[in-house]
């Protein structure tokens, strides 16, 4: 049996990981769907991680975040940034423990995932001349929506989305939510990432509805 040395091997028809090398990624927010972003990004192969969040683990996110019992108490920035090193640890992580803010140096490719509206509103209007690509998940009970901008169209039909607080649906994505939809959610946000990478359209819209066994692309 020939055992590969390379960990890229198995994708590399898939996913370019030249192009990957030199561009810094963020993700803001690493609760539920954004650490499972960050750890498939990892694994991925992308080289320069920044992550953005304020918070701490509590007990209910081992069970629906993906932490561990060990975490609990601990800023989930430090948590992710630790299980990202047992992935590789030659990745460059930068930590920012805080809300994002208009301040901050941020990458060119986003991945947004905030549980709020307001955030998201005030997050795109901070960053939507400067990223090249920007990809939002949300997620509520077993329904997840995906949606990326990485052209001037896409962006418009993405600001079409930020509807008014007052308009949402009750809920915010960590009051009602498993694992597995998290992760499914972060795996289609990801692919986003790799089609972008590949020159491939992305989805502009993508919405799936687990309960049931829905997929539609607009």
């Amino acid at each position: 049996m020939t055992i590969s040395t390379d960990r890229f091997s198995r994708q590399s028809a898939l996913v370019p990981i030249d192009r990957m090398k030199s561009k810094l990624v963020t993700v803001i927010g690493v609760g539920a769907i954004g650490r499972q972003v960050a750890l498939q990004l990892a694994s991925l192969g992308v080289r320069r991680l920044q992550l953005i969040d304020f918070d701490t683990v509590e007990s209910t996110n081992v069970t629906t975040q993906g932490y561990l019992a060990s975490d609990v108490g601990v800023s989930k920035v430090l948590a992710t940034k630790l299980a990202i090193e047992r992935i590789d640890s030659a990745i460059e992580i930068d930590m920012i423990i805080d809300r994002y803010r208009r301040s901050q140096q941020v990458g060119q490719v986003i991945f947004c995932c905030v549980d709020s509206i307001t955030a998201r509103s005030a997050i795109w209007r901070s960053l939507r001349d400067q990223v090249v690509l920007f990809v939002d998940g949300r997620m509520l009970g077993e329904v997840i929506r995906i949606l990326t901008a990485d052209s001037d169209s896409s962006a418009e039909y993405y600001a079409t989305t930020l509807f008014a607080a007052a308009e949402a649906q009750q809920g915010a994505c960590t009051s009602h939510g498993t694992i597995y939809t998290a992760s499914i959610a972060a795996g289609l946000m990801v692919q986003q990432f790799t089609r972008w990478l590949r020159d491939l359209p992305t989805d502009r819209d993508l919405s799936c509805n687990l309960l049931a066994s829905e997929l539609v692309v607009h």
